[in-house]
């Protein structure tokens, strides 16, 4: 399995991103695709969820409403549309995968793209 995450850039406050998270190297029919990001300093954390087969979406509180989750099965892709940006959202994204059920710890994930750089500045 390999991902490949993009779009990350410098952004101002209450202004917009989207990242995708490409993946390859097996159907991902049974997967959980996450978005955990990184502040310096700080630990990973849970951001969003997607199960690839449904569609059923989570997100963290202090995402929910702002952040939106989705796929695109024809192009192997998930997204993470991100809105109303805050300065608190400045992380290094990454996407996360594991064949299964969804979980918000990150050590529970076997494979991981590089990450991409969320700057939000006020």
């Amino acid at each position: 399995v390999q991902l490949q995450a993009s779009g990350g850039g410098l952004v101002q406050a209450w202004g917009s991103l989207r990242l995708s998270c490409a993946a390859s190297g097996r159907p991902f029919d049974t997967y959980a695709i996450n978005w955990f990001r990184q502040a310096p300093g700080k630990e990973r954390e849970f951001v969003a969820a997607i199960k690839w087969s449904g569609g059923r979406t989570y997100y963290a509180n202090a995402v929910k409403g702002r952040f939106t989750i989705s796929r695109d099965n024809a192009e192997n892709t998930v997204y993470l549309q991100m809105n109303s940006l805050k300065s608190e959202d400045t992380a290094v994204y990454f996407c996360a995968a594991r064949d299964g059920d969804i979980y918000y710890r990150p050590h529970m994930y076997a494979y991981w793209g590089q990450g991409t750089l969320v700057t939000v500045s006020s």
